[in-house]
């Protein structure tokens, strides 16, 4: 039986022309992000099943790629329950193993970390454009520190970097805090065994609009008057800081748990601020109520990016001041913001884009069975442009010429230098 030569369903081949722009993309994020004063750190793609199944990934727990537990651990005929067999998983995102790895490792580091890490995560989703099972993830996470000076440098971070790769796309970081959620359902009577529920429904807002958030909102059960008024919330404020003050007043009058989102809605209004009086890359910073983003493990300050001419985010984070106390037993002080890799290089490939600043692309083809010096010669002239900075390719001539050379066009090579066995053809 022959081997399957295609990839596994969700995963692809990268060909050169793109592993290009990867490369380009990659280095130009981790360029920027080094300047910001990150650090750039690793982590094991695999990790312990109960770490990933910890209830802090959110839908994602659900798209685990599960390994079975190896040599004698394994024992398949007696094991009644996936626990039994199951020891491992591959990493859905790079937030739960960079938690472990500062729990393991925080003695040894500078406090607060910044921490740059870019890897492979895994999800068993259903693939479609921009969307794979295996893709790239690029995270920049600030650990130790409880102000907001964590958010406005992971933001301004971001969006230089995205303003380096993509400058001829606008794009918009919407921000919001989970608390600022909480209160705002507080305030209209929800419970906070309702909250998730609420919330769930409120994260389809951008696909199913007011009215059908509404429907939804009343079909679970909840009084008609109830969510009027909760929705009555998401408008007549300006999407600045003056509207996340506002929200604030609202909030503070209707007292109770409600009150208390006031704070985050100072805090949130001075980061806004900030990052609009120092960011130096053109970018719409707007406050938006109804952003939720899925992860469970945010507790404040949440993010996330658009660009346009690409449905859905390119890059989303925020506040986790929960989760590293999950393994420690002492709260730590997080706050994250990642770039959807895949779909930067997918805007780039279909914009047709050209890395820039590569070096001359020549090719020397020689025809088979020239002499020994004549091969020589060639190695020698090729040393010597790749010292003056070309990039040369070394290859024997193909009996179809032409199209051997069509297809080096293709990889970028603009030169050609033919060598054959009687004299040298230009």
């Amino acid at each position: 039986m022959a081997l399957k030569k295609k990839p596994v369903t969700g995963m692809k081949d990268v060909l050169p022309a793109e592993m290009q722009i990867r490369e380009y993309v990659m280095n130009q994020i981790k360029e920027t992000y080094t300047k910001f004063g990150f650090s750039q750190i690793e982590t094991p793609c695999v990790e312990h099943i109960e770490n990933l199944t910890s209830k802090q990934g959110g839908d994602n727990e659900k798209l685990i790629f599960k390994i079975l537990k190896r040599g004698d651990k394994l024992n398949v005929a007696e094991a009644q329950t996936e626990e039994q067999v199951v020891d491992g998983g591959l990493r859905y995102d790079l937030t739960v193993p960079l938690s472990r790895y500062y729990s393991n490792n925080g003695a040894n580091l500078p406090s607060p970390f910044k921490a740059l890490q870019m890897g492979s995560v895994w999800r068993a989703d259903r693939p479609q454009k921009g969307r794979f099972r295996q893709f790239v993830q690029c995270d920049i996470d600030i650990l130790g520190d409880p102000t907001s000076l964590a958010e406005i440098e992971l933001i301004l971070a971001t969006t230089t970097a995205l303003g380096k790769i993509c400058p001829e796309n606008s794009f918009t970081v919407r921000i919001n805090d989970r608390r600022i959620l909480r209160g705002m359902a507080a305030s209209c009577g929800f419970g906070e065994a309702d909250f998730d529920q609420v919330f769930i429904i409120l994260d389809k807002m951008d696909k199913i609009g007011m009215e059908g958030v509404k429907a939804e909102l009343l079909e679970a059960g909840f009084g008609t008057e109830q969510v009027e008024q909760y929705l009555g919330l998401f408008s007549g404020f300006s999407a600045d800081a003056e509207g996340v003050r506002k929200m604030g007043g609202l909030l503070s009058a209707a007292g109770g748990e409600a009150a208390a989102a006031e704070a985050a809605c100072e805090n949130l209004a001075y980061i806004m601020d900030t990052v609009t009086e120092a960011s130096e890359t053109e970018f719409t910073l707007s406050f938006d109520p109804t952003l939720v983003r899925g992860m469970s493990y945010y507790t404040g300050t949440i993010f996330e990016v658009s660009m346009e001419g690409f449905g859905g985010s390119v890059a989303g984070g925020g506040r986790y001041d929960k989760m590293i106390g999950k393994f420690t037993g002492n709260d730590t002080p997080a706050c994250g913001f990642s770039i959807g890799f895949e779909r930067i290089v997918t805007i780039l490939l279909d914009r047709g884009f050209v890395v820039p600043g590569q070096a001359a692309k020549k090719a020397y083809l020689f025809e088979k069975g020239v002499s020994q010096q004549v091969l020589s010669q060639v190695i020698r002239e090729a040393n010597a442009e790749r010292k003056a900075g070309m990039q040369v390719l070394v290859a024997q001539m193909n009996k179809n010429k032409k199209f051997q050379k069509e297809q080096l066009q293709k990889d970028g090579y603009t030169e050609f230098k033919e060598f054959y066995k009687d004299a040298l053809k230009k």
